[in-house]
């Protein structure tokens, strides 16, 4: 198979024939401007060293290199080619909380590192780690939503962490219980895979239920474990998008956010799973730990393997044009000039 990384680049190639085009003009110019001197065959004896080839075959060189450029630019590729092999994993569907209250410190100090931006930190390192596993992505606040369903390619995973904020859920709130219906809903109707819901919040629960849901899970055989964001003494929540201004209610007094770490534990529990605090230095090995606990099953994995790239052919051919139209030169070649190839 083959293919570009960036195909669009090759409509560059529509200047080659615009060239050749203008070049063509130029050249009936030049011999318009000729004809106003005399005949072209008195003339060409007045012009002894020009060459009536030599420019054709400089233009068509210098267009040859021009196109091969364009090709090496667009990065030609060959040999892609689609691989599924068999690993042994689980699958995990994270449950992210994006609500404004995640906007707020990770500690104790008003101005510290926010808790989303340390949830994201703890989630990338996180699928680091799950090398053979399935992973997907809910994201919550007043309600919630898929942002990436099951899948092993981990790399598309890392990348929708940067793009995780407020703004992608306009109903505002908590709604636990909603995240961790919809991270039920998203596993695989395979009952041999072992299943798990990673839960990353400051459980601040609004709607409530959320404990019932975790049992539930549980009795279905997934796994919930719970990863809790802030501090028991709380802290403003920025307003987002206004830096410097923060949350307050309809008196004037400014609201604050606390870490529910009460409610997480009891959802861990109710979902046979542990919870961890993301401030903990042994949060993430202690969260590995407890989903080896689960038996890892067999499942398809797809692997596209990146196709070798071909540019350096076409590099070396657009080099050595360039040097051929540096050694022409569109005056005569001496030592031809006294050979005549059409006498009888």
């Amino acid at each position: 198979m083959f293919d570009f990384a960036h195909p669009i680049l090759l409509y560059m190639l529509l200047a080659v024939p615009a060239f050749f085009g203008l070049y063509l003009m130029a050249r009936a110019a030049r011999r318009r401007k000729l004809r106003r001197f005399g005949k072209a065959e008195v003339i060409s004896h007045l012009m002894p060293e020009v060459s009536r080839y030599k420019p054709a075959i400089k233009i068509t060189v210098q267009l040859l290199a021009l196109a091969a450029i364009i090709i090496v630019i667009a990065r030609p590729r060959a040999g892609e080619a689609k691989q599924e092999t068999t690993t042994a994993g689980i699958e995990i569907m994270v449950a992210f909380d994006v609500s404004n209250s995640m906007l707020a410190s990770g500690n104790d100090d008003p101005g510290g590192t926010s808790r989303l931006d340390r949830a994201r930190l703890l989630l990338e390192k996180l699928i680091d780690k799950l090398s053979d596993d399935k992973v997907g992505l809910i994201v919550f606040a007043g309600e919630a939503k898929t942002q990436l369903p099951l899948t092993t390619d981990f790399y598309s995973a890392k990348m929708y962490l940067s793009e995780l904020s407020p703004a992608m859920i306009t109903a505002q709130g908590t709604s636990i219980a909603e995240a961790l219906k919809m991270s039920m809903n998203a596993f695989s109707s395979d009952d041999k895979v072992h299943k798990a819901i990673i839960l990353i919040t400051d459980s601040e629960d609004h709607e409530g239920e959320a404990v019932e849901t975790a049992k539930l899970a549980a009795e279905n055989g997934i796994q919930i474990n719970v990863i809790g964001l802030g501090s028991a003494k709380g802290a403003p929540i920025p307003v987002y998008g206004k830096p410097g201004e923060y949350m307050r209610d309809a008196s004037g007094a400014l609201v604050t956010t606390t870490l529910n770490e009460a409610l997480a534990q009891q959802i861990a529990k109710a979902g046979k799973g542990i919870y961890v605090n993301g401030a903990a230095s042994s949060a993430l090995s202690s969260l590995q730990d407890q989903l080896n606990t689960l038996q890892k099953s067999e499942f398809a994995r797809i692997n596209y393997t990146a196709g070798a790239e071909q540019f350096p052919v076409f590099a070396w051919i657009a080099l050595i044009l360039l040097i051929i139209d540096i050694i022409i030169v569109e005056r005569k070649i001496s030592w031809l000039q006294n050979i005549n190839f059409f006498s009888k």
